[in-house]
């Protein structure tokens, strides 16, 4: 909240003030976990205005679903109090819950019920009149797309369509008051984009007021206003602009033909006045500590060619400011150097897919797919929900076998040998696979284990791990317990331990913040440097900027392929004559739905 907020916010809750929805006072809410005591929120304060979208943004454990579910009357909080259309949402519980509409993380769905059987029971829970219900069902239908799916179980729908379908759930009696909880988690780019249609139709037609939490800095961009959340704590709130325009005049485009691009970010990334440094397929984004320009000359000493170029600001550069101020300033840095560019890898490629298919029966899930990737090369496979690419990680994997085609990872056909080409991979799963009642060094004992790891080069191993992680003062905590960065250098460390040539990565960076996100990727770009193969998929665009080239996926096939620059030159036009990855992504996406229609 800016100093002028401040002064003109109410200091109590204004429950006759006829355009403020929502209001936060002072609440403050703690957890047990075993003899700990948790702080989930820290005398947090805000408000949500009617007609208006409110982002509550910040990363797994900032604590925007336990606000969510304080806000629904849910859990009552420890001290504070939550004001929801002038009713106390402790003491009036029962009258809240039945004025708001509310989709929780996981969509509250029944997916042993129909999409029509799903509708009908929260209309009963809502207590919508039977004569009312099929005008609001017509108009909830159209508006989430789900006409051609009435009869079909709500467990057979994408992650796209249940997340719609959550949303008109939540929907059947209109409500004054939405609250939105993480609803584009784990859904690819075209879903958020119709998700966030329909969110603002409700807006600009109904002058519905809402509350939607995101992990998505992108998509802060998009709200009216947003709360800043961190470790329970309140940082700011206030208009997308007031945070991304003081970065006005300190962000830049960096590039230099001779050196790779990852290199080049991991000089610019130590160089002293930088606070950012991001890869962008073939240049690097730099921000600045402050807007005095930069001398490229200081910045790359000893490089040549270097450009610089002045780029707009965005939301994520004010909030890694943000954060990176609260945390003391930065840490203390390394010198590094440019590497020269790798020479090319003689012989076959590490991955080579082939006309790869995969069938469940008569279904398809991959068909005709072909692909090679090449010894230090970050690889991206990107799809909308339901696309195949889950599948063909896992069969590349070794976990699932190949119904058709060729497949061959490090030099062995997977149809014959995959145990021994798992031993030459690691993977890291999207919820990292840990066993969480074990602690941090029982959990690099056990995977030292299934890897084959003894003796002298376990024992090294292990001291590798906890001293290269920052992992060693809490190597008796248990793993359960960790903050979700923690728990991703642990699960990351894990997948190394047998020193793999191949790193597959299943959407690596979901929900953590964005300081972690950073770090994660140094160390990824790092692995790259030293030859090692990696795989990722991810729902995050910004992600598919780092790959060396990636893949786009719809309906079990290829769409496209090529370098980042290259599949977003692809959506260039007089109309859109600077696309960004998503630009592509979802005009891709779309394109193949409409021919797959015509045909």
């Amino acid at each position: 909240m800016t100093p002028a907020d401040r002064e003109t916010a109410p200091s109590s809750p204004p429950g006759l003030e006829g355009d403020t929805a929502l209001w936060v006072a002072g609440v403050s809410k703690t957890f047990r976990a075993g003899h700990r005591r948790v702080p989930a929120l820290q005398n947090v304060s805000f408000r949500v205005r009617q007609g208006t979208v409110t982002g509550l943004i910040g990363p797994d454990g900032a604590g925007k679903t336990t606000l969510m579910r304080l806000a629904a009357g849910l859990m009552a909080p420890d001290s504070g109090t939550i004001t929801i259309l002038g009713k106390d949402a402790t003491a009036q519980s029962m009258a809240v819950q039945s004025s708001i509409g509310y989709m929780p993380q996981r969509f509250g769905l029944y997916e042993d019920l129909t999409v029509q059987e799903n509708l009908d029971l929260y209309a009963d829970l809502q207590g919508v009149p039977e004569p009312a219900r099929p005008a609001r069902y017509r108009d909830l239908i159209h508006m989430a797309g789900l006409a051609p799916f009435t009869a079909r179980l709500a467990g057979q729908l994408s992650g796209g369509m249940k997340q719609k379908l959550g949303l008109a759930c939540a929907l059947v009696r209109q409500p004054p008051l939405l609250l939105l909880d993480e609803p584009t988690v784990g859904v690819d780019p075209l879903s958020r984009r119709e998700l966030w249609s329909i969110v603002y139709r409700l807006v600009r037609e109904q002058g519905t007021g809402v509350l939607l939490s995101t992990a998505y800095l992108d998509e802060a961009e998009r709200c009216d206003e947003v709360v800043l959340l961190h470790d329970g704590q309140f940082l700011e709130q206030g208009a997308p602009a007031a945070l991304r325009e003081p970065m006005r005049g300190r962000t830049y485009a960096v590039t230099a033909a001779d050196v790779p691009t990852r290199s080049l970010q991991a000089v610019l990334a130590q160089a002293p006045g930088v606070l950012d440094a991001l890869v962008q397929g073939d240049h690097i984004r730099l921000v600045m500590e402050n807007d005095a320009p930069p001398d490229l000359g200081a910045l790359l000493p000893g490089v040549k060619g270097a450009e610089l170029a002045a780029v707009a600001p965005r939301f994520e550069d004010g909030f890694v400011a943000l954060l990176k101020r609260r945390a003391g300033g930065e840490t203390a840095r390394r010198p590094v150097t440019a590497a020269a560019p790798r020479p090319a890898e003689p012989g076959r490629p590490v991955i080579e897919v082939n006309d790869l298919q995969r069938r469940f029966g008569s279904f398809y899930a991959v068909k005709g797919v072909t692909f090679a990737v090449s010894r230090g090369e970050v690889f991206g496979l990107l799809g909308a929900n339901g696309a195949g690419k889950s599948t063909t990680f896992r069969m590349l994997c070794g976990l699932l076998p190949a119904s058709g085609g060729n497949l061959r990872v490090a030099g062995v056909d997977l149809r014959y040998a995959a145990a021994a080409a798992r031993a030459r991979i690691g993977y890291m799963s999207q919820k990292f696979s840990l066993y969480a009642n074990l602690s941090v060094a029982e959990n690099l004992r056990f995977f030292s284990g299934a890897y084959g790891l003894s003796g002298t080069r376990g024992a090294g191993r292990m001291d590798w791990a906890l001293e290269e992680f920052a992992l060693a003062p809490m190597a008796e905590s248990v793993s359960g317990d960790l903050s979700l960065g923690h728990k991703q250098q642990l699960a990351l460390a894990c997948a190394l331990m047998h020193e793999p040539d191949i790193l597959f990565l299943d959407e690596p960076t979901s929900g953590v913040d964005p300081l972690a996100r950073r770090k994660f990727w140094s160390r990824i770009n790092g692995l790259a440097e030293t030859g090692v193969t990696v795989m990722v998929t991810t729902h995050f665009m910004e992600e598919a900027e780092y790959c060396d080239r990636l893949a786009i996926m719809a309906a079990g096939e290829i769409l496209t392929m090529g370098t980042p620059a290259e599949v977003k030159g692809k959506a260039r036009s007089s109309a859109l004559p600077e696309p960004t990855m998503e630009d592509a992504f979802v005009g891709l996406i779309q394109t193949h739905a409409r021919q797959g229609a015509a045909a």
